[in-house]
């Protein structure tokens, strides 16, 4: 089944980014697929009707229609409150763990980590996961590549950062994204487009 709909997904350019089994039944987590989700999102009418929350209203269209395919239920980050403990299942899915500077770190997305939604199916299947976080041997760039030292396992200095990007922004963070995420060594093998992280970092500022 998981596979069934790993390749359904795929069809717009997402991924299963993990999977936890609760009260019988199984939470997919749903992430993009790289490389290549960006231009296929930017294509398509919410990402060009001006309508604000361009991103959250593809991807619950998007998965919708996968949960109508699958006799699923379609969860979102969004939806709220209460809001769904996305954070929570990334972690029991033992393919996400905190890393150094406070973010979820994924074990093919890296620092890049997002999800767009979820599909919760009857049934439980079970996944092959890892058991250690990829931070774990990683030098941790990380941990120094932030500017301004916003970031910590247990804090985020908010201001400091928005005030690095509208300042000089010495690290390119406003066109590249964040210096911290683009540092983890997993990051760079995942093909997140630069214009990716624009779009969310003018999301942060409410721009």
């Amino acid at each position: 089944m998981i596979e069934q709909i790993r390749a359904a997904a795929r069809l717009d350019f997402l991924d299963v980014f993990g999977s936890v089994v609760e009260d019988g039944e199984t939470v997919l987590l749903l992430g993009p697929h790289e490389p290549g989700f960006w231009p296929h999102v930017t294509i398509s009418v919410e990402l060009n009707d001006g309508a604000p929350n361009p991103l959250d209203r593809w991807s619950k269209r998007v998965i919708g229609k996968l949960a109508k395919s699958f006799a699923a239920d379609a969860l979102f980050p969004s939806d709220g409150p209460p809001y769904p403990p996305f954070i929570s299942w990334a972690l029991a899915s033992q393919q996400a763990w905190l890393a150094p500077v406070g973010m979820l770190v994924h074990d093919r997305a890296g620092l890049m980590t997002s999800y767009r939604g979820a599909l919760r199916i009857k049934g439980q299947y079970t996944r092959t996961s890892l058991e250690l976080s990829p931070c774990v041997p990683c030098a941790k760039p990380c941990k120094t590549a932030c500017p301004v030292d916003a970031l910590s396992e247990t804090s985020y200095d908010v201001e400091a950062c928005k005030t690095h990007i509208l300042g000089p922004d010495s690290k390119n963070c406003r066109t590249m994204g964040c210096a911290a995420r683009r540092a983890c060594p997993i990051s760079q093998t995942y093909g997140r487009l630069p214009e990716q992280s624009a779009f969310h970092m003018r999301a942060f500022l409410g721009e």
